[in-house]
């Protein structure tokens, strides 16, 4: 089977990975990929915004499944085209994506159907954000701004005060912070507790769940700093419980999968919601239409299944014939990142030190670029992510970071808490 994989992340790299252990597999293209992903497939100098040169890489390469890992083509259509043009995709239509790609929608999906969610406002008028937070800054307290659109995973600001939600709604509507995306905001009252990923694969009526798994979005030890795509995951959370996780799997994942059918908008693909879990219960954060990033990178290395078969049979309405068997380890990622990212970081910077990692440890690429000299330089803001697999959570964590500090790029950056608080959890 000839698969195309498009995407340039850690995430897709992680996925590349797992899709080239398929016996069932050919051929495996990544565009535009990474130097990592050049080390187990065929890069494409193909954009993602070009769906007309996608289409011809379909034909020429003779493409049987596209699996699309991004969710900027997933919001855009790209799903609907290929299937026009008579290619089978793996990832949700442009209409079942606007579960992710509208924040609005999704907030209002979910009052719709019961599934708990913060109390929220959705405004593009900035006065009359700035009117919403006046009045409810007695009663609700501290607050969260979300760009409505998309906006790679950084489109939330928390604040502590209401001086703080108002300059988020100002950065955001007047200052264009996160362009078209944040003319629209939600602002909703902020909720304090841990969060957990739950991703789920569907074709639309059969569901198949992934084990949970937990990131880490602020740019500094104990949550600190503003929000980034996300700093390290972890997976299982071994204090989330066996009754909190079968709430989560019946009335968020398979209750949203339901009602997006019954509106007349079959899901197919990855469904993946946020949750927090607050002292007076639990409540979803948000949908997202693909593989969180990076717990994709914790989450495909315990995966025992074949991929391709999984993501073939999501494509092709089949599912419910396959079973999805799961690794009893656990799995611990820590992304390195430019120095100052979130936000302005230098490029171009020689990283050193993947050559002398244990053999068992895995590293995916994300913002990393190969020089005609063959050195591997820095090219974003998260650069990699190194996951360790171990019998425990604790075995884990140690000997991702015993390998972390092998690496080394001038400015690199990473938390030093990731699964910390789980660990200590389970002791």
């Amino acid at each position: 089977m000839n698969v195309l994989l498009l995407g340039s992340g850690a995430r897709e790299h992680a996925i590349a990975w797992k899709l080239s252990q398929s016996p069932k597999l050919t051929s495996l293209y990544v565009a535009p990929g990474n130097p990592g992903t050049a080390d187990v497939a065929t890069n494409l100098p193909v954009s993602l915004d070009d769906f007309d040169a996608i289409i011809r890489t379909c034909k020429e390469r003779q493409i049987d499944l596209t699996v699309v890992g991004s969710e900027g083509p997933l919001a855009a259509g790209l799903v609907d085209r290929l299937l026009v043009e008579g290619f089978a995709a793996f990832g949700p239509s442009k209409a079942a994506a606007v579960i992710e790609s509208s924040k609005a929608f999704s907030k209002e999906f979910m009052m719709r159907h019961g599934i708990p969610t913060s109390p929220f406002g959705v405004f593009d008028d900035e006065s009359q954000a700035h009117d919403h937070i006046r009045l409810i800054d007695d009663t609700q307290g501290q607050l969260v701004v979300k760009a409505e659109g998309l906006a790679l995973g950084k489109g939330v600001i928390v604040t502590d005060t209401a001086e703080e939600a108002q300059e988020a709604v100002t950065r955001m509507i007047s200052g264009g912070q996160f362009g078209a995306s944040s003319a629209r905001v939600i602002v909703e009252q902020r909720l304090f507790g841990p969060e957990v990923s739950a991703h789920a694969f569907t074709d639309g009526e059969a569901v198949a769940h992934m084990p949970f798994s937990c990131d880490h979005k602020p740019i500094f030890d104990d949550d600190k700093g503003p929000n980034t795509g996300g700093m390290g995951a972890y997976s299982p959370p071994g204090w989330f419980s066996d009754a909190d996780q079968q709430w989560a799997r019946e009335s968020v994942t398979e209750a949203a999968i339901n009602a997006m059918y019954d509106e007349g908008l079959p899901y197919k693909g990855v469904l993946y919601p946020g949750i927090l879990c607050a002292e007076d219960g639990m409540m979803v954060l948000e949908f997202n239409s693909r593989f969180g990033d990076p717990e994709a990178q914790v989450l495909f290395p315990r995966l025992e299944s074949d991929l391709l078969e999984v993501m073939w049979a999501v494509a092709n309405n089949k599912l419910a014939e396959v079973e999805l068997r799961w690794s009893d380890q656990a799995c611990v990622g820590i992304v390195l990142a430019s120095g100052g990212y979130p936000g302005k970081y230098e490029t171009g910077l020689p990283i050193e030190g993947l050559d002398d990692l244990d053999p068992d440890v895995l590293v995916f690429h994300a913002g990393t670029a190969r020089q005609d000299d063959g050195t591997l330089v820095t090219s974003g803001g998260r650069v990699l992510t190194v996951s360790a697999l171990g019998p425990n959570l604790q075995a884990a964590r140690d000997k991702a970071y015993r390998n972390v500090e092998r690496i080394g790029f001038e400015g690199m950056h990473y938390r030093r808490d990731i699964g910390a608080r789980a660990v200590a959890a389970s002791n």
